[in-house]
């Protein structure tokens, strides 16, 4: 009860700050379902996540986790990294709740920890508006809440969020694209885009980014249309695209790894080649280890990382808190870029210049996930 009034003090302290993806024992129980510019990182986690710090207070601390769903090989990664650090063995008891990508399962999942009493709230949040009554009734509650990956727009009612920026991940995209086709002789972009799910802010940030730099460079971009994040979807979309804009587009934009892998088998079916040599140059997020992969094959021309390992951090968080301290608002991960090719190894975004990391066996069989 003295951790809860610590809680209770902490969430009420943190005020208005920046608005912006149970079991007993201490076992896991899951449950089923019932875009913007961002300031510079304050703190990084490393791509191969950190080692998980262990719960130091003497009891067990209860974490309930809303998770968006199950939709790409990324929310996989994601929730094993949670599952792994917040488990009996590291002090905890974990309560997860896979939403299937259903907002007002979501919601009821948060409400139905407030009820638990569970100590912290891990959110997800599969859309970035909406939440501003469930926060304050977590609030109200004394439970500190942590948001993790997509961003709440509407409410600041949270302790941190951890997490990548998607506006930084769409600008690398497009200034990639600009040093490639350049490098290649290439004097005209028609890109074909397939968006994440409508409302994420991954979807907002990515679009908006690689928009900016099209704008900039006179790029047509052919047709943008939601692929929700999955393979079935990119699949329909791209299939689509092939009908609706044969002959017409150079280069392809996959919102994530699952998407890219429909629109592959698309794409396939339509005789159209892509990749390294390939009629189409091919564009990923997410850059998962199978992916990346691709990209070594020459499958996929350049990749750009979304960390999913936010657990580690978000412990530290926890641990934070328990210490009566108070943490970053915003805390982002850190992230590469993977290329196919070793002719662009640098870019520059915002005024910063990045690596392009050219991937070989040595970078494959260092990837943690």
């Amino acid at each position: 009860m003295k951790k809860k009034l610590l809680a209770l003090l902490l969430a009420l302290g943190m005020g208005a700050s920046l608005a912006a993806c149970g079991g007993g024992g201490g076992t896991t129980t899951e449950s089923p379902a019932g875009g913007e510019s961002t300031p510079p990182a304050t703190e990084t986690t490393p791509a191969g996540g950190e080692e998980t710090t262990p719960a130091t207070s003497g009891d067990v601390i209860t974490v309930g986790f809303a998770q968006v769903g199950h939709e790409s090989d990324w929310r996989t990664a994601s929730t094993k990294s949670a599952q792994d650090v917040f488990s009996a063995e590291n002090g905890y008891e974990l309560s997860f709740v896979d939403c299937d990508n259903d907002s007002a399962a979501q919601l009821e999942a948060v409400r139905n920890f407030i009820q638990q009493g569970v100590d912290y709230i891990i959110i997800d949040p599969i859309v970035s508006t909406g939440w501003d009554a469930v926060l304050t009734e977590c609030e109200d509650a004394g439970i500190p809440v942590i948001v993790i990956d997509r961003t709440i727009d509407d409410s600041d009612k949270y302790v941190s969020w951890v997490g990548s920026d998607f506006k930084v991940e769409g600008l690398a995209c497009g200034e990639w694209l600009k040093a490639y086709a350049e490098d290649k002789g290439i004097t005209e972009i028609n890109a074909l885009v397939i968006e994440g799910s409508t409302g994420a802010s991954a979807t907002i940030g990515r679009t908006d980014g690689f928009k900016e730099i099209a704008d900039r460079e006179g790029w047509t971009i052919l047709a943008s249309q939601t692929g929700d994040f999955t393979e079935a979807g990119g699949q329909e979309v791209m299939e689509s695209y092939c009908q609706s804009y044969a002959g017409q587009f150079n280069v392809v934009i996959c919102q994530n790894d699952n998407e890219a892998a429909g629109a592959m088998t698309a794409m396939d079916n339509a005789g159209v080649t892509y990749g390294v040599g390939g009629d189409v140059i091919l564009v990923s997020f997410d850059a998962n280890k199978p992916y990346v992969q691709m990209v070594m094959e020459g499958k996929i021309n350049a990749n750009f990382e979304c960390n999913p390992m936010a657990a580690p951090t978000v412990a530290e968080i926890i641990q934070q808190l328990e210490a009566g301290e108070t943490p970053e608002k915003e805390i982002y991960v850190t992230e590469s870029w993977f290329v196919a090719e070793d002719n662009v190894s640098t870019i520059t975004v915002n005024g910063e210049e990045q690596e392009c990391i050219y991937v070989t066996q040595e970078v494959l069989d260092a990837r943690p996930y």
